[in-house]
């Protein structure tokens, strides 16, 4: 209301789940809605994109001045705000308030469990939130807070201050009149300091006014009185927004090969984009690390520096085993004998060994829903806990294939979910000769969770992109799998995969 009565035009968008908007913005914090980082969607994204409409909107009135633009909110508003203005440079002046944290907090210190996801971006490239604040220089910014909020808390403003401090200073000696932070005594709501900062700072910055201001008394509006439908019945009914998440993001459609040219090409581009922009793994696959030997035939592995899974010999070994079978198990299954399923896979010339991946087995992690912790402090560093699992299955392969006498490779099997990491996992690692999944979902919409991996392809095709490597496909009957089958076609591997 200050902004109205001092010369502005102010527009107020409500987000997703607030006002009169339907959508949700709990996702993966409560609602178990872990497709969203498959599909690369975040609400961060919409409201992100409604804040460029809106600024596209205002640029087009008469009585706007199209250069002279500013944005702030507070909290989920904050978050917004620096979206926006770090992606649209029409954004001439930004003032975030209690709405941007640092990795380090969000992470470390678990900050993560107190927001929702409007507050993240899906962080594939592993940024460091002053990164996306870095976007916003040279332009003014106020980064505002309170001293007592737990949410966005003092020791990571201090280091966002000291970073920005320093690029600004990259653009001016005088940073002071560029960047500056703001601290009000109190917890996590709004203020009128906080509020007093922001005029004071949009109007040096968009109307060269040095003056102190005031925020005189006016009359509030009641809620009902700003609605733009007077009722919830009035809304459209073929608004997208309560179901935003399931069309915002476009999804990969890849048209499978039908000639062995065509397929050549079409795995050589999918590899190429899973390992850019879902996987990034390091370079050079390390194996993994025996650490420990237990008397019930326990091993602990290190597949990576402070990552222990667990393995297990459910059956005797062999004297001269006929092949190794790499067998990984899900969350739930037992790990001190072969699952019902490997019945008619494996027998009892074949050399086994169970894997339990990260967080699965002795060493599973407690989940508490909400806030997901695990699983969304993956993402917020750029990967996901089965991404952490195909890593895993590659790790213990090759340590399996670089401890046999005989260097024999590796046959790898899952069901369901676990199916899939091993179908990736051979994919990736040219110790791994075989591949047998048993009731694999169909999509990665019901599992496992890669960031980004439905912009580049689903189940069906990964595991068709396995040619010729021999493939064991069992109760897989869903119609999408016919693209397995074709593409094993068009590879001339029709004879290596085997449907049961």
């Amino acid at each position: 209301m200050w902004f109205a009565t001092n010369g502005y035009a102010c527009l107020i968008i409500d987000t997703l789940q607030l006002g009169e908007i339907p959508g949700v913005h709990h996702g993966t914090y409560r609602e178990g809605r872990w497709w969203w980082q498959s599909a690369g969607y975040t609400p961060a994204g919409v409201e992100c994109w409604n804040g460029i409409r809106a600024l596209d909107y205002l640029q087009s009135r008469p009585e706007i001045d199209p250069e002279r633009l500013a944005v702030t909110g507070i909290s989920g508003g904050g978050a917004s705000t620096l979206w926006i203005s770090a992606a649209d440079e029409r954004v001439k002046v930004v003032v975030p308030v209690s709405g941007v944290s640092d990795l380090e907090s969000y992470v470390t210190s678990r900050v993560i469990n107190g927001h929702c996801d409007c507050m993240f971006l899906v962080n594939q490239r592993g940024w460091e939130w002053t990164t996306i604040l870095a976007l916003v220089a040279p332009r003014p910014l106020l980064f505002l807070n309170s001293g007592h909020d737990t949410i966005f808390p003092m020791d990571a403003n201090d280091r966002i201050r000291a970073r920005m401090e320093r690029l600004y200073s990259m653009y001016t000696p005088d940073t002071a009149r560029l960047f500056d932070i703001g601290v009000t005594p109190g917890g996590h709501n709004d203020n009128l300091e906080l509020r007093l900062m922001a005029y004071r700072w949009i109007n040096r910055h968009l109307k060269n006014d040095k003056r102190e201001v005031q925020e005189p008394p006016l009359p509030p509006f009641a809620g009902k009185d700003l609605r733009v439908f007077p009722e919830d019945k009035d809304l459209p009914t073929d608004a997208l927004n309560g179901r935003i998440d399931e069309v915002f993001v476009p999804r990969a459609v890849p048209q499978t090969p039908t000639t062995a040219e065509g397929f050549r090409r079409w795995r050589e581009t999918l590899l190429g984009q899973l390992e850019a922009r879902v996987f990034r793994w390091p370079e050079g696959t390390r194996s993994a690390e025996l650490l420990r030997t237990s008397k019930d035939n326990r091993l602990l592995l290190a597949t990576e520096p402070a990552m222990a899974v667990v393995a297990s010999r459910p059956v005797p070994t062999p004297a001269e085993p006929r092949q190794h079978w790499l067998i990984v198990l899900n969350a739930d299954e037992p790990d001190d004998r072969l699952p019902e399923w490997t019945r008619g896979l494996v027998s009892e010339k074949d050399a086994v060994l169970l894997l339990s991946p990260r967080g699965c087995g002795g060493l599973g992690w407690t989940r508490k829903s909400p806030p997901n912790y695990v699983e969304r402090a993956h993402a917020l560093v750029g990967s996901t806990v089965d991404a952490g699992r195909v890593w895993d299955v590659r790790a213990v392969a090759r340590w399996l294939h670089e401890n046999d006498e005989k260097s024999a490779r590796v046959r790898v099997a899952g069901q369901g979910q676990a199916g899939v990491l091993a179908a990736y996992a051979a994919l990736f690692e040219p110790s791994i000769e075989g591949v047998a999944v048993v009731e694999p979902p169909p999509s990665h919409r019901q599992g496992p969770i890669f960031l980004n991996v439905l912009r580049v392809l689903d189940v069906p095709d990964a595991l068709g992109m396995l040619a010729p490597t021999p493939l064991t496909l069992i109760g897989a009957r869903d119609a999408a799998f016919e693209r397995t089958v074709q593409a094993y076609k068009a590879a001339g591997a029709d004879e290596q995969l085997h449907r049961r």
